[in-house]
C-alpha cells in the first residue's frame, strides 16, 4: 500500500468503497466533495403538486420524561438499525443545575413505546455546564450521525438573559455520552443586525449531512431578514461540522463564503420559528417542518434554495410548539422500500399541549406519504434518490450507492457506519450501476498528519469521516507523507 503512495500511483477508479424556552415571546477525515458527478436536467418545474394521503397519527403520547418533567418538546428523531430514537427539551430536578435538560430515549417506531435506553426513564443526556456560554439551559437539539461520531447541536444560554441563546455542539460516540466541542464555546450566536422586542438570539438549530456539507438552519431575532416579531429561519454550511473555516451563508445572491457564522443574516427561508430540516432525495429537495394554524406545515427548496419546487403540503392536527422530522442518521428522509421512486413518508414528532408548567408538552406523533416524486424519471434524480442507500448485494455482501456509483462491502457493519441508511433487502428499482470498487476485509486504512484518514481502493483515495471502521472493518493504519495524500487520485468521501 505504502509503495504505492511513494510511487505516487494513487490515480484511477475507485472506491470500496430552554435556553429561554421558546423563541415566540477539525477537519472531518476529508470528506468534502462537490456535487455528483452526473448530467445536468434541464430546469425543473416549480410548485409541482404532489399527492397527499395516508395521514396517521398517534393514539396518544409517544414519549416524555420521568419524575418530574413537566414539559417535553423540541425533538430530534433519528431511524438507525431498525429503532428509533429521539432526544428532546424537558428538565429533571435530579439534573443540575435547574434549567432545561436534554432527554434521551429510544423505541421501536415513532409510535413508541420509547423508554431509556436498556429499559426504564429516559435520562438526561445533556445539562447546563455552569460558568460557560450554556450554564443554565441545553435544549433544542438536532442530532446526526457521520461515520461513527454523533453530533448534537443545541441551544444554550447561562440564564434567562435578553440575547443570551446562542448555539453549541458536542459529539459523541453512542448517542448517549456526549462532550461538549469547540471547547465548551458556542459555534454560533446572534448577528445583532437588528434588535427587536423578541429578544430570543440565536439558537433552535436543524443539521443535515449533504454532499460533504453540513447546513446548519436556525432561528436568530437579531437577523436582518427575520420579520418583525424575530421570526424566520437562516441556513449556513461548511464541511466543518464545528464551522470554524470555510462557512458559506446563504444570502440574496445564494451561498457565498463568509469570515464568521456571525455575517449578516440576508435572507431567512422560511417565516417561522422552532423548525426541522430534511433531505429528500427521492424530490431532490430539502424539506422544512414549521407550525402553521392548521397543522406542521413542510415546505421545499432545491438544493441551492434557489426555487421551491413542490407545493407545500401540511400535517394537521394538534400543535403547540416544535416539530421534529423522523429522519435518518444523515438527517435525510427515510427511503421508501415499496416504492422509492415515488412515495415520501413525511413524519413529525410534536408538542401538542401546555403542560403544567406552562411550557409546551404531550410529544405525539403525525404523518402522511405523498406522491408524485418522480424519483428515477431521470439518471440524476435516481442519483439523488438512492444516495447513501445501501442494500444486500447478489453475492452476499453489502452494495453502497454513493453520488451514482456502486461501492460493494465485505462487512455488513461496516457498511452500516458509511451509509446514511442499510435496508435489508436489493431494491429493484435501483439503476443497473456497474460496481465501481470493492471494500475488502482488512483493507488497509492511511492517515496522514493534518489531513485525515482515509483508504486506498484500486488506486484512489477514498476519504473516512472517522476511524469507526478500522476495528469494524478489521484493517490497519498506515501513516503517509501529506504530499503523498494531496498528490492522490481522489474518490468519493465514504461518509457522504
Amino acid at each position: 500500500m505504502l509503495s504505492l503512495l511513494i510511487a505516487g500511483s494513487l490515480v484511477s477508479g475507485c472506491s470500496q468503497t430552554t435556553a429561554q424556552p421558546q423563541a415566540e415571546g477539525t477537519d472531518h477525515g476529508g470528506i468534502a466533495g462537490g456535487a455528483p458527478q452526473v448530467p445536468k436536467d434541464p430546469p425543473r418545474a416549480a410548485d409541482v403538486a404532489l399527492t397527499a394521503g395516508a395521514s396517521r397519527a398517534s393514539g396518544g403520547v409517544v414519549v416524555a420524561g420521568a419524575a418530574d418533567a413537566s414539559y417535553n418538546y423540541g425533538p430530534t428523531v433519528m431511524v438507525e438499525n431498525g429503532r428509533t430514537r429521539i432526544w428532546w427539551c424537558s428538565q429533571y430536578s435530579s439534573a443540575p443545575p435547574p434549567g432545561d435538560d436534554i432527554l434521551y430515549a429510544e423505541g421501536p417506531s415513532a409510535d413508541g413505546p420509547f423508554t431509556g435506553p436498556g429499559g426504564g426513564a429516559p435520562p438526561a443526556v445533556l445539562s447546563g455546564a455552569p460558568g460557560n456560554f450554556d450554564g443554565m439551559h441545553t435544549c433544542d437539539p438536532s442530532v446526526l450521525r457521520v461515520g461513527g461520531t454523533y453530533f448534537m447541536y443545541y441551544t444554550g444560554a447561562a440564564g434567562d438573559h435578553a440575547l443570551g441563546n446562542a448555539i453549541g455542539m458536542a459529539t459523541s460516540p453512542d448517542g448517549i455520552h456526549w462532550t461538549r466541542s469547540n471547547g465548551g464555546k458556542p459555534i454560533l450566536g446572534a448577528s445583532h443586525d437588528v434588535h427587536r422586542a423578541n429578544v430570543y438570539g440565536a439558537g433552535q438549530p436543524s443539521v443535515v449531512f449533504l454532499d460533504g456539507w453540513y447546513y446548519l438552519m436556525f432561528t436568530d431575532t437579531t437577523g436582518r431578514a427575520a420579520g418583525w416579531n424575530g421570526a424566520g429561519q437562516f441556513v449556513i454550511r461548511a464541511h466543518d461540522p464545528a464551522f470554524r473555516e470555510g462557512v458559506e451563508a446563504l444570502g440574496e445572491k445564494g451561498f457565498e463564503p463568509t469570515a464568521t457564522t456571525a455575517a449578516p443574516r440576508t435572507r431567512s427561508v422560511v417565516d417561522a420559528f422552532s423548525v426541522d430540516l430534511e433531505w429528500v432525495g427521492a424530490l431532490d429537495a430539502f424539506a422544512i417542518a414549521h407550525e402553521t394554524a392548521d397543522g406542521t406545515t413542510i415546505t421545499f427548496w432545491d438544493r441551492d434554495f434557489t426555487m421551491q419546487p413542490y407545493k407545500p403540503v401540511v400535517l394537521p392536527g394538534a400543535w403547540k410548539e416544535g416539530p421534529g422530522l423522523v429522519r435518518r442518521p444523515d438527517g435525510h428522509a427515510p427511503t421508501s422500500v415499496s416504492d422509492p421512486c415515488d412515495l415520501v413518508s413525511l413524519d413529525v414528532v410534536r408538542a401538542t399541549e401546555i403542560g403544567p408548567a406552562g411550557a409546551p408538552s404531550g410529544l405525539k406523533h403525525f404523518g402522511l406519504d405523498v406522491k408524485g416524486a418522480g424519483g428515477c424519471s431521470t439518471p440524476t434524480r435516481s442519483t439523488a434518490t438512492f444516495d447513501g442507500v445501501a442494500m444486500p448485494s447478489p453475492d452476499r455482501m453489502i452494495d453502497l450507492y454513493r453520488r451514482g456509483e456502486r461501492i460493494r462491502i465485505d462487512r455488513r457493519s461496516v457498511a452500516s457506519v458509511l451509509a446514511g441508511e442499510l435496508v435489508d433487502r436489493p431494491l429493484p428499482q435501483v439503476p443497473e450501476v456497474p460496481v465501481k470498487t470493492r471494500l475488502r476485509s482488512g483493507a488497509t486504512i492511511v492517515h496522514a498528519y493534518g489531513r485525515g484518514y482515509g483508504m486506498v481502493l484500486d488506486g484512489q483515495l477514498y476519504g473516512l469521516p472517522d476511524t469507526t471502521i478500522v476495528s469494524l472493518n478489521g484493517s490497519g493504519v498506515q501513516e503517509i507523507d501529506p504530499q503523498q495524500w494531496d498528490g492522490a487520485a481522489r474518490g468519493l468521501p465514504l461518509g457522504g
